[in-house]
């Protein structure tokens, strides 16, 4: 089946053994999002996890000055929205379709149901929840000990490290990324932003083109952060 190779580069069932996988996505059902579109809101009900089969999500809160914190940028091979299933509370944050995407979603019945029956899953969501919490506890740490200019550096290693393909030019962040977003994802003004990437732009450290960022000299960008 398609969705069960699939399923396979998702890291939450990569593990899972052939049939077990059939099973799964069997349970599936895809869902298309049209480019800025909401999967659903902050303190909506948590009914589905989903994965990205394609296209590109952020994760984000709202401020009451309505001012956006971008907590997580995904694209196809992640998922989101597992935290509702386990704990049957509203969801803690917006996800939004940064471009055309397509989930496939895991209800809540089907999601507890295979977990009782295969307890191997069971491994799996507690790696996923450990690796959620780790990179909480980075974003705060990186925000107490790290200015803007070693924030802005490592977070863009980790981006190109993630959806980083190499070109002529350098290691390019393969996403839909306006600085707008960038900023958010940072938690700080597009002024402030665009101040210290034209300081990388200039010591060609980067290359920005067009809603692109490419890294040209990643080892000396890494000096920035650590």
């Amino acid at each position: 089946m398609e969705d069960a190779a699939f399923l396979v580069r998702v890291p939450l069932f990569a593990s899972l053994k052939p049939a077990l996988l059939d099973e799964l996505a069997g349970k599936l059902a895809p869902k298309s999002y049209r480019r800025g579109e909401v999967i659903f809101h902050q303190d909506d009900p948590g009914s589905a996890m989903h994965l990205i089969k394609s296209g590109q999500v952020k994760i984000a809160t709202t401020s009451a000055e309505g001012e956006e914190v971008i907590m997580a940028l995904l694209k196809d091979g992640d998922f989101f929205g597992e935290l509702s299933l386990l704990d049957d509370k509203p969801r803690s944050a917006n996800a939004v379709a940064m471009e055309a995407t397509q989930t496939l979603i895991l209800r809540r019945d089907d999601f507890a149901d295979m977990l009782s029956k295969h307890h191997e899953m069971v491994g799996g969501v507690l790696v996923s929840l450990a690796e959620r919490l780790r990179r909480t506890d980075q974003l705060l740490e990186d925000a107490v000990f790290l200015d803007l200019p070693a924030r802005l550096s490592k977070r863009l290693l980790e981006l190109a490290q993630k959806h980083g393909i190499k070109t002529a030019k350098g290691l390019e962040i393969d996403l839909r990324l306006t600085q707008q977003d960038l900023a958010a994802a940072l938690g700080v003004t597009r002024v402030a932003l665009n101040k210290h990437l034209g300081r990388l732009q200039d010591e060609e450290l980067i290359s920005l083109e067009s809603k692109r960022i490419i890294i040209t000299r990643p080892e000396e960008l890494r000096k920035r952060v650590y």
